[in-house]
């Protein structure tokens, strides 16, 4: 199957020139006050979008998934799937995704690294092909503008053990890029820049 990655849109979805494939990722961020307004906008254009399957998680602009999440499943378009530390399987691939990213200026879905963490990650199944994630595992495609890595050491833990074909992501503007290590195809699709600029391209795999 052919996928095409992208994250951190941030309302400017409108703008895209998305190739083709049989598959669309998107790993969160899709808002950028995490308004109700701006779900439903980015839901009714992504529903509308020419690909058999289309799936997404949040991000942690995205308040409106996580305090209203009984109105997020309402709100879901058909033909859409939507991630929260769950899974999908499609062509017989095992898809799970998760929104969560360590604790940062108290943004929604944060957890504190560590155990508050490692709780999410310890529900990946074991026979996940491709996962999602909004924020990357320490060390890949994680660096900000002042060199430092911010990834999550517990999930890098968890994609070493599991190994899926693929970890798509974003979160971390300054590192978009694909990297291919141990077998794993590492995505991060961010598509707006450090300073919210659309310069990415969508990534294909």
């Amino acid at each position: 199957m052919k996928f095409v990655a992208i994250s951190d849109t941030h309302c400017r979805h409108h703008t895209l020139r998305l190739p083709r494939a049989d598959a669309i990722i998107h790993a969160g961020d899709i808002t950028y006050r995490g308004l109700e307004s701006e779900v439903t906008d980015f839901l009714s254009w992504f529903s509308k979008l020419n690909y058999t399957y289309k799936i997404f998680i949040a991000g942690n602009h995205d308040f409106y998934f996580e305090k209203n999440p009984s109105r997020i499943q309402k709100l879901i378009p058909e033909g859409v799937i939507y991630l929260n530390d769950s899974g999908a399987e499609i062509n017989g691939l095992k898809i799970w995704g998760s929104p969560v990213t360590p604790w940062f200026f108290n943004w929604a879905f944060n957890r504190q690294r560590g155990e508050p963490m490692r709780k999410h990650w310890e529900r990946i199944p074991a026979d996940t092909d491709i996962l999602i994630t909004h924020g990357p595992p320490f060390g890949i495609l994680d660096t900000v503008i002042s060199q430092q890595h911010v990834g999550c050491r517990d999930l890098l833990q968890t994609v070493s053990t599991v190994r899926p074909k693929a970890h798509v992501f974003g979160h971390i503007h300054e590192s978009y890029g694909t990297l291919k290590r141990n077998g794993i195809q590492y995505v991060n699709a961010c598509l707006l820049n450090e300073a919210y600029e659309m310069v990415n391209k969508p990534v294909v795999f």
